[in-house]
């Protein structure tokens, strides 16, 4: 998803953007949920539950706010579009859903821009 498509789909969040705001991943990085092999860590968001992880920067939290934020986590926790939901930390969820990761972030920021005052 590119800067132009954020700023043409999702204007309120994009008004609230630092102009030097240039790629998806300064907002939400997902990531394909893999078991790391080489890892003896036990990982609370489990691969085989949760085959994506998201996480809201720091830049998105503070441009939509902490109401936004939390409203999205309601949100996505009964989303149509996610068979199963696990938040870590208020800006980390590990989802199971058939969407991709531009799907992802369609659903993440269209869930958001309703929430932007």
């Amino acid at each position: 998803m590119t800067i132009e498509t954020i700023e043409k789909n999702y204007p309120k969040i994009f008004k609230s953007l630092p102009e030097d705001t240039t790629e998806l991943r300064y907002l939400l990085v997902i990531d394909e949920n893999y078991n790391d092999v080489d890892s003896d860590e036990f990982d609370a968001i489990d691969p085989e539950d949760f085959n994506y992880l998201i996480y809201v920067t720091d830049l998105l939290q503070e441009a939509v706010g902490e109401a936004a934020i939390v409203a999205l986590v309601k949100d996505l926790k009964e989303h149509k579009n996610i068979d199963e939901f696990y938040l870590s930390e208020i800006d980390l969820y590990g989802i199971q859903t058939s969407l991709d990761e531009d799907g992802i972030a369609d659903m993440v920021l269209g869930t958001l821009e309703g929430h932007v005052a």
